[in-house]
């Protein structure tokens, strides 16, 4: 508000709730009382002054906003959506000025949004200011960029940290490849920034035009990227008056990420302070690019792994409906849980429900190890317990061999005896598997319903809730795959009749923990399969994930897998 006048400020929760279910919303009102009046100059304008960021800001966070023009009053109103409200508040703490949180988020928040402050007509000394400030600065940009994993909002932190503070405006390019070695293409415009808020625009639109194009780097440290001085551009609606611009390479790991570009009207050239402390933070700026990056990488990988480990769909079983829900827990590499659901050919329907005993790579090796040899095996006839003896040979054969070769391998390495021995302490228990499989077979005389023949190695046992309510286990306990090689399974056989509901689950369903309580504590699993009668496969399956995340108020800390199939009435 620059009206000259005195500011009303409202803040209120609806508290009706939404139509929709959503979450409340909290509205901020700003209001002044001339609206027509124009803003008397106050001097001259400065490059320290902050102003025009109110708007955007409010664009950026709020759900909606708006401007209401009155005869003698001017409203500015957005509306914020208010995060969850099922979580119980205390009273407030009681913050003092040595508070050392509080006063970390207070030079964080002076950090991105530093207040104007009325100033003489003589510009502050920047050597006085860096000799006195530059080390809180760039302890508080090394502790924001530190905590980002999205190349963006460093490419945003970086320039809010650098306008108004050290120039009047900041741009950053990024290379979309990773880097410049490996995309070819020139770099993109990731951010524009101006003290001006009214300039961004064209800011934006004539640094399109006229991208930074920087020598090559030579062999030099990781974000040894010298600032080296930049013509002005001659386009006043974007970059202002005529000043001094710098040009930075953001250089990490060998690889050149970007550039950063920056200028401060009025100027002939930087100081020599501003170009040292630019230089310092675009070395930060670089490494958490770089670090974002990898992180970025490594999801996509994840994510990929986790797309061919598991099925595409689940097959279609005649007179069967099937449902699965599968939740890699928070921040998973890749699951360690599994399920497969597909045809073996010869009228047989084929199922496995999966829980590798580790996480990251070594769970998603195991994964992959097992679910391929299940679908061979099982397609070349082999029965239930079949099917698992020569699974559990070959894990155990398998584990023995690589734990082995990488143990040693790991010891020539040089990290000494004890790294060998606790990689293959860790590979020797991620080659453990507990697993349910079984088979399909609807009856042959077209009558609804069909057979299924399954075996629990060190899982949870299956459940099968009947038609009036009654809940019963469906297999008995065996050793977990990979323990003993010369285990031999038994399997069970049973008749699935018509609208029947086999439920099999991971132990993310039963052991989700609540304090010291689990899910599954005296038959907790049971109890709610049993409030799921009459309901379908799809409903069932919903029906259970809702009960295990509502158990308790963290979000689960294991992954989550459950498949539910039920015998229709007709086929």
């Amino acid at each position: 508000m620059h009206a000259g006048t005195t500011v009303e400020l409202l803040c209120r929760l609806e508290t009706e709730p939404a139509p929709d279910g959503g979450r409340a919303v909290v509205v901020v009102e700003v209001s002044d009382h001339h609206p027509a009046r124009a803003v008397r100059a106050r001097q001259a304008s400065s490059a320290d002054e902050t102003r025009g960021h109110g708007l955007q800001l409010v664009g950026a966070v709020a759900e909606s906003w708006g401007i209401t023009y009155r005869r003698d009053l001017k409203t500015v109103w957005f509306r914020l959506l208010a995060g969850p409200h099922d979580r119980v508040y205390g009273p407030p703490a009681r913050f003092s000025q040595d508070d050392p949180d509080l006063q970390r988020d207070l030079r964080a928040a002076e950090l991105l949004a530093p207040a104007p402050v009325r100033r003489s007509p003589a510009r502050r000394s920047d050597a006085d200011w860096i000799n006195h400030g530059a080390l809180s600065f760039l302890a508080e940009a090394s502790d924001l960029l530190s905590g980002q994993l999205d190349e963006e909002q460093v490419a945003l932190l970086a320039a809010q940290l650098v306008v108004p503070r050290l120039a009047d405006w900041c741009a950053v390019w990024l290379y979309d490849g990773g880097s410049r070695d490996s995309s070819g293409a020139p770099p993109r415009l990731a951010r524009v920034w101006h003290s001006s808020e009214g300039r961004i625009d064209a800011l934006r639109m004539a640094l399109e035009k006229d991208p930074p194009v920087l020598p090559v780097p030579g062999p030099q440290r990781d974000g040894a990227g010298a600032a080296v001085p930049w013509p002005w551009p001659q386009e006043p609606s974007g970059y202002g008056p005529g000043g001094a611009a710098l040009a930075c390479r953001l250089l990490a790991g060998g690889r050149d990420q970007g550039a950063l570009l920056i200028g401060r009207a009025g100027l002939m050239r930087f100081p020599d302070e501003v170009v040292g402390l630019i230089e310092d933070l675009t070395r930060r700026v670089a490494r958490a690019v770089a670090t974002a990056r990898a992180y970025r990488n490594q999801e996509r990988i994840s994510q990929v792994l986790q797309r061919r480990l598991l099925p595409r769909g689940p097959a279609t079983v005649p007179g069967l409906e099937s449902s699965v829900v599968y939740e890699p827990r928070e921040g998973a590499w890749a699951g360690g849980d599994f399920w497969d659901l597909f045809d073996a050919g010869d009228g047989r329907w084929c199922f496995a429900l999966g829980d590798v005993c580790g996480s990251g790579p070594e769970a998603a090796a195991v994964t992959g190890l097992a679910r391929p040899v299940l679908r061979l095996l099982a397609r070349d006839g082999y029965g239930v317990g079949e099917v698992l003896d020569r699974l559990n040979k070959t894990m155990a054969r398998e584990a023995t061999d690589s734990v082995a070769a990488v143990a040693a391998a790991v010891a020539a390495a040089g990290p000494g005896p004890d790294a060998a021995v606790e990689l293959r302490a860790e590979a020797e228990q991620t080659r453990f598997l507990s697993l349910l499989y079984g088979e399909i077979v609807p009856h042959a005389d077209g009558t609804a319903g069909a057979r299924c023949t399954l075996a629990s190695a060190g899982h949870p046992l299956p459940l099968v809730l009947g038609t009036g309510g009654g809940v019963r286990v469906a297999a008995a306990p065996q050793m977990l795959l990979g323990v003993v090689e010369d285990t031999s399974y038994e399997s069970e056989s049973f008749d699935l009749a018509p609208g029947e509901t086999l439920l099999c689950v991971t132990d993310g369903v039963t052991e989700r923990r609540c304090g010291h309580r689990l899910f599954d504590d005296d038959d907790g699993l049971a109890g709610h399969l049993t409030a799921c009668t009459g309901l379908g496969a799809t409903a069932v399956a919903e029906h259970i994930r809702r009960a295990v995340h509502a158990f308790a108020a963290t979000p689960p800390d294991d992954d989550l897998a459950l498949l539910v199939l039920q015998a229709t009435e007709r086929r």
